[in-house]
């Protein structure tokens, strides 16, 4: 039998390895820029076009390289990090495998120039799909620029499985703020089709959350400041009045790296616990320094996962570091058995001498005694008493009188207190329905019995509305007696903007909009005003993580985030005439079946069913 194992190709070889390294263009932004920061530069550009899927560009004034290493970077395994397999566990560098720019340039069109401070020329290199078309020397400033065009040109069928220009831009804006508040000593900027998105200069680590997030999250910052044997903690985290219903703003850095990990999440969670509503997140950017020794990043391809010696002592120290630092600076309840500061006596009233009330009794006063009694300016008669017989005369004729007044007397009817629906005339019918634990409505129908999610249901009637007004642009707006001011990061206010039409057809009023905040004049009806920061919070974060196609609807995205939002909520007590009107206006519905999201509204149980139970 012949021999059917064999070498593949370098390009191929290199292909394959891309599909681990390089799965989106923000892969490929997260390398270059890892790579700029081990150059040492100390100001670092990002250039994206078409959300990278154009071109992505990266120029720093790093070190740069020679002729030959500037060839070499692109071979498989070539790395100037390490040299044996015991440097994996003293790593101080980003990049260390050797892979990334093999793996870039197998799927892409990559121009290098970079030039080393004491050369006079530098180098540049042409790369398609792993052939170097071109080498020649080229003036050029000292540090590197590397263009990557044309990501996927060779491999069209994993071109098709990038999402919208929107959802890649967010993912890039998010790999370049991870590497840009691991290093606010570097100054960064991202410019995105030909606009400046962020220029952050170099800053403390305050200032360079703010300068991303906007300077609203100045006031919501809590410090957090712990130092060990075993870990070093820095950082900040969210006031629990700030929380977000998304988990966008957590961040773990551990010696300078991007790190996911749910059970330090679980740390911090278990910190704020008793502090934050049901179905919110704390937000945190926590700098976490421990001995490289202790750690292995080399555990994913993608480096954000790391494995730690003992991550039972990690999750106790962040734990209690977190708490201490909310209850430092009054954010937590304290306990405090000595003595309530509001009992202290106030500074001005210290050495003052205490006045002791005096009470004034008239010993003589008498009131059985007819006489003319005066003090102040207050006279007081009393009546003579001596006739008290003539009180009581003729009461028997003015009986009658009086029993007939009282036999007019009309009382008030009780106010009645409106219904969360619209007032509809009720009909008497057979069929009573019935509240289960506030959350499910249960109805007899003809062939057995009726249960319904009551949170489900108003999500399906509410869709099928918003929808409606949004399409024929008919929505009803209630004006606010003051305007309404809520801030967003600049990522944020960027999906509003792009939102905006669709929000005025559902009846929301925009007066304002800034780069970190906007102005609300009118709401729609339905929507009351405590409610609307949450709404347009939830609807960010729907459109950052619904991962839309190109056949994607903002119309209906929003249509199902406001219904999700504005909808009765699981534990909410319904009157009798609130159930029923819920019920018939389900069944109104196009398709009352399932919820905008394909989920069960009701399910039905047969008589035969329920005799079944019983056998």
């Amino acid at each position: 039998m012949a021999d059917i194992i064999q070498l593949l190709p370098d390009h191929v070889a290199n292909q394959i390895a891309a599909g681990e390294v390089v799965q989106r263009p923000a892969s490929v932004v997260k390398e270059l820029l890892e790579n700029a920061i081990d150059a040492g530069a100390a100001t670092i550009k990002l250039i994206v076009k078409d959300a990278g899927k154009t071109l992505i560009q990266v120029i720093d004034d790093g070190k740069g390289m020679s002729v030959t290493d500037a060839r070499l970077s692109f071979e498989r395994h070539a790395t100037s990090k390490i040299r044996t397999a015991d440097d994996l566990f003293q790593l101080h560098t980003k990049g260390f495998r050797g892979e990334a720019l093999a793996s870039i340039a197998a799927i892409a069109r990559v121009e290098l120039k970079t030039k080393q401070e004491q050369d006079d020329v530098g180098t540049a290199i042409v790369i398609e799909g792993s052939n170097v078309t071109s080498q020649e020397v080229v003036v050029t400033p000292k540090g590197t620029s590397i263009s990557v065009k044309n990501l996927f040109f060779n491999i069209p069928a994993r071109r098709n499985f990038l999402k919208s220009n929107t959802v890649e831009l967010r993912h890039i804006i998010d790999e370049f703020h991870r590497v840009s508040l691991a290093h606010s000593n570097i100054s960064f900027a991202l410019y995105n089709n030909g606009s400046e998105s962020f220029n952050l200069p170099i800053s403390n680590y305050r200032q360079r959350i703010v300068n991303i997030f906007g300077n609203k999250t100045n006031e919501r910052l809590v410090p957090v400041e712990e130092d060990t044997e075993v870990l070093k903690i820095s950082g900040f985290v969210g006031k629990p009045e700030f929380a977000k219903k998304t988990r966008g703003e957590q961040y773990f850095f551990v010696n300078n790296r991007f790190i996911k990990s749910a059970y330090l999440n679980h740390a911090i969670a278990s910190a704020f616990d008793g502090l934050l509503k049901n179905g919110t997140h704390p937000s945190y950017f926590l700098n976490l320094e421990v001995d490289p020794q202790t750690i292995d990043i080399n555990i994913h391809p993608t480096k954000t996962e790391i494995k730690f010696d003992d991550e039972h002592t990690l999750y106790a120290l962040l734990r209690s570091a977190v708490k201490h630092s909310l209850g430092q600076f009054n954010i937590a309840p304290v306990l405090d058995f000595e003595r309530d500061p509001n009992l202290d006596t106030p500074y001005e009233y210290k050495n003052k001498n205490t006045n002791v009330p005096k009470v004034e009794v008239d010993r003589s006063f008498n009131p059985f005694q007819d006489e003319t009694r005066s003090k102040s300016t207050t006279t007081y008669k009393k009546e003579p008493t001596a006739n008290w017989e003539g009180l009581y005369v003729g009461l028997e004729s003015k009986g009658t009188k009086t029993q007939q007044d009282f036999s007019e007397v009309h009382f008030e009817s009780e106010e009645s207190t409106p219904s969360i629906f619209d007032e509809e005339k009720q009909i008497e019918t057979v069929n009573t329905t019935y509240q289960l634990h506030n959350k499910y409505i249960v109805s007899t129908i003809k062939s057995g019995m009726l249960v319904l999610d009551q949170h489900r249901a108003h999500q399906r009637i509410l869709y099928e509305e918003l929808l409606k007004n949004m399409t024929i642009k008919e929505a009803v707006s209630q004006q606010l007696l003051f305007p309404l001011q809520l801030h967003f990061s600049t990522q944020e206010i960027t999906i509003v903007k792009q939102l905006k039409d669709d929000l005025e057809n559902t009846g929301f009023v925009f007066s304002n909009f800034d780069d970190e905040s906007l102005e609300i004049t009118g709401v729609p009806v339905s929507v009351p005003e405590s409610e609307v920061s949450i709404i347009l919070e939830q609807l960010i974060s729907d459109v950052e993580n619904e991962v839309p196609d190109s056949h994607f609807s903002a119309t209906d995205l929003l249509a199902k985030s406001m219904a999700k939002s504005l909808a009765i909520k699981t534990g909410q007590s319904l009157q009798k005439d609130e159930q029923e009107h819920l019920v018939n206006k389900l069944f109104a519905c196009k398709e009352p079946n399932i919820t905008p999201t394909n989920r069960s509204t009701f399910i039905t149980l047969s008589v035969d069913e329920l005799d079944k139970k019983f056998i």
